[in-house]
């Protein structure tokens, strides 16, 4: 025998090619281990899809409740498609989905800014309108403050216009960011910017936050001050409603999440389900959950 397969080598042979071996037989190793592959790589697998909606308190009624929630834009295509959501009080909750899977059209018809082609969409009980606009704190993707404007003018028109702003708490924010309230808000950088109105939207006593992206385009000791000042400021008998892409920069303050995708619910329960059953990630399971799907 060959002094190399006497050391439990490989005959040899040219560069690359395997021995011959009926297909789809692989060489010899031990068992339970997997072939080669990059550091860190898996092989997917398909994981179960993790239900257990939210319980409607029975004392009260739900904060954010979805009923075959339909949105059909002139394409025909609905952006939501008999959706059914229930979202009650003390929650963190991530809403995650690829683009296009109707997040942003969810946020909008829970603001008011669309309304249903079917279905309906209910904030304590209520359609969207003034009452909810009471109770409900968004902040959206893009910027809508006026430019020209001072931080502290900016801060005296939610104050005026919003029963619940606390202007002694919004003040403190802007203290401990050394930011100054007689500053333009065209003269701040992208990531102050978004401080400032991060800062606007918390610092409102509401029953339901609700932040699309807060954490896209700036940099990362901007993302951390932004969910400190998510969980510093925050009533948690309230409801925070997360939307973002970056989902592994949020998942450790998450108490559930939402997955979305082409107008459909997809999968919601305690992020702590993924670890206890599956030992990985939100993020991964995200990954595992939506090359199938």
């Amino acid at each position: 025998m060959d002094v190399n397969q006497q050391m439990g080598q490989m005959p040899n042979m040219p560069m690359g090619q395997m021995p011959n071996m009926p297909m789809g037989q692989m060489p010899n190793m031990p068992m339970g281990q997997m072939p080669n592959m990059p550091m860190g790589q898996m092989p997917h697998r398909q994981l179960p899809l993790l239900n257990e909606p939210m319980l409607p308190n029975q004392a009260e009624v739900s904060l954010l409740e979805c009923k075959d929630l339909t949105k059909c834009y002139v394409s025909g295509r609905p952006a939501l498609d008999h959706f059914n959501l229930n979202i009650e009080a003390g929650h963190i909750v991530g809403l995650l989905g690829p683009n296009g899977s109707g997040k942003t059209t969810l946020i909008k018809l829970l603001n008011g800014l669309l309304t249903p082609t079917g279905g309906e969409i209910l904030i304590r009980g209520q359609k969207p309108g003034i009452a909810s606009r009471a109770i409900v704190s968004y902040l959206p993707e893009r910027t809508y403050l006026e430019a020209e404007s001072t931080v502290e003018k900016l801060v005296g028109f939610f104050a005026d216009f919003y029963a619940d702003f606390d202007r002694e708490r919004a003040n403190a924010m802007l203290t401990a960011l050394a930011i100054d309230p007689k500053s333009q808000l065209k003269s701040l950088s992208k990531g102050t910017k978004e401080k400032v109105q991060l800062i606007l939207v918390m610092a409102r006593q509401a029953q339901l936050y609700v932040l699309d992206e807060p954490i896209a385009g700036v940099d990362p000791a901007a993302r951390d001050f932004i969910i400190r000042t998510i969980l510093a400021n925050y009533n948690p008998n309230a409801t925070i409603l997360i939307c973002t892409h970056l989902i592994t920069d949020i998942e450790q303050i998450l108490d559930d999440f939402v997955f979305i995708k082409n107008g459909r619910l997809v999968a919601q329960a305690p992020v702590s389900r993924v670890r206890e059953n599956f030992g990985i990630t939100l993020d991964r399971y995200f990954r595992e959950v939506f090359a199938y799907v």
